[in-house]
This record gives structure tokens, C-alpha cells and sequence, in this order.
């Protein structure tokens, strides 16, 4: 299988998180997903929390990875010199933050993390699914416009 890696390396400012999307916007459109595609908006909501995660959790610099499969998904990869692993919380009512891995796991197909080096890598995927429209097999007798 084939795959394009691209990488950004941000840094340890909590203003590297927006640079992070732009540039993702940016990558995904060169990857063929349409800034209009639900996919990519999932995609660079998941980046914005793997980064802001790193960024704020660790105040060190972080390299993020996206892959893309041949036909197939996109992996969003960050890493981080910590080795401390993620811990999900779980955000209450009006809390403004701890539910940046919980929106990894509801909108990730896949996701974990492992030991990178002297530090860590947290991960995601999701699967390009087709357009309704391009799957949905024609019925014999009906007429499709």
C-alpha cells in the first residue's frame, strides 16, 4: 500500500494550533478532500485537539503527521517529548476544557497512542467512506438523476 506522509513540526505556543490547521486545510485540499467534505472538517477538528493537546499538556514543540493511504483513509499522527501517556478526562457542565480525547474517540475511526522515542505519539484514523450517492446501488425499474 502506498502512502503520502507530510509534517509539520509546531511549536510549544498555543498559537501554533491555529498555524496547525491552516496548514492542514492546505494539505488535505493538495491530498484531493474538498475543504466542503465532512472529512475534512472531522480531520482538522481532530488535529486541532491532538495539538493542542501536546501544546498545552507539555510545553514542548510537536511534530504533526498526517498520512494518506492510496484510495483509502487519513492518518493524523503528533508527537511529543513527553512520555507521560494521555489520560481522557471527563469534562462536567460548564468546564471549558477535558474533552479533547473524548472528541478523539467519537470521531475517530481508530485511535491510540505509543512510546516515540524518549517521548509519545498520539494517533487517529478515519476511513474515507464514499458519497452516499457514488454508493448507493441503482434500483432496476427507477429513474437516477
Amino acid at each position: 500500500m502506498q502512502v503520502l506522509q507530510v509534517q509539520l513540526v509546531v511549536g510549544p505556543d498555543p498559537a501554533e494550533v491555529g498555524r496547525a490547521r491552516k496548514w492542514a486545510r492546505s494539505r488535505l485540499a493538495g491530498s484531493g478532500i474538498g475543504a466542503d467534505e465532512p472529512l475534512a472538517e472531522t480531520l482538522v477538528l481532530l488535529i486541532s485537539e491532538l495539538v493542542t493537546n501536546a501544546v498545552v499538556h507539555t510545553g514542548c514543540p510537536a511534530v504533526l503527521r498526517m498520512l494518506f493511504a492510496v484510495g483509502g483513509g487519513v492518518r493524523v499522527e503528533v508527537a511529543d517529548a513527553s512520555d507521560r501517556p494521555p489520560r481522557p478526562r471527563h469534562a462536567k457542565g460548564e468546564d471549558t476544557n477535558g474533552r479533547g480525547l473524548e472528541l478523539v474517540d467519537g470521531l475517530a475511526d481508530r485511535w491510540g497512542w505509543q512510546p516515540d522515542g524518549a517521548g509519545k505519539s498520539i494517533w487517529c484514523e478515519v476511513d474515507r467512506v464514499p458519497s452516499v450517492a457514488a454508493a448507493a446501488p441503482l434500483s432496476p425499474g427507477r429513474v437516477h438523476c
